[in-house]
């Protein structure tokens, strides 16, 4: 198994409505044709609007989400992203998928204990990805709090 210290957020880049709720299957499609033409979907995991956690590339295996920290993170998206009507970079993300985020951290950490951060893609890419600010939604988990998440921010 590798070793796995971070966890990255992204976000679809969709619209934040039900129209931009795409499935592993549409973004897999995204990712493995040109241009990117990658093995598989890059992230290990996708996130609907109704909070379900959508299984994507094996954990085992190192995603495709941040240039140059693959290796030994875990990339987690949401659909959405996108305004619904202006289309500009938003938190769109609905109540579920912020509890579901938050839970997923959680076992994450659990069953990877070498996890000592999370991080949003666009503290390391010139993106808005994922649209809300992770660094302070997640202040007390990067300070290394060990309680619920659900608290943090």
């Amino acid at each position: 198994m590798r070793v796995i210290n971070k966890i990255y957020l992204h976000c679809t880049a969709t619209k934040g409505d039900e129209t931009g709720d795409v499935s592993v299957e549409t973004v897999r499609r995204w990712h493995t044709s040109e241009p990117r033409s990658w093995s598989d979907i890059g992230y290990h995991y996708l996130i609907t609007r109704d909070g379900t956690v959508n299984v994507g590339r094996p954990i085992e295996k190192a995603g495709a989400h941040v240039l140059g920290d693959n290796a030994t993170s875990v990339g987690i998206a949401y659909t959405g992203g996108l305004h619904a009507e202006t289309g500009i970079a938003w938190d769109t993300r609905t109540p579920e998928q912020i509890k579901a985020l938050k839970t997923l951290v959680n076992a994450l950490r659990e069953v990877f204990p070498t996890i000592v951060s999370v991080h949003g893609h666009n503290e390391v890419s010139a993106k808005a990805c994922p649209c809300f600010n992770v660094s302070a939604e997640y202040v007390n988990f990067n300070r290394g709090a060990r309680g619920n998440l659900c608290e943090c921010g």
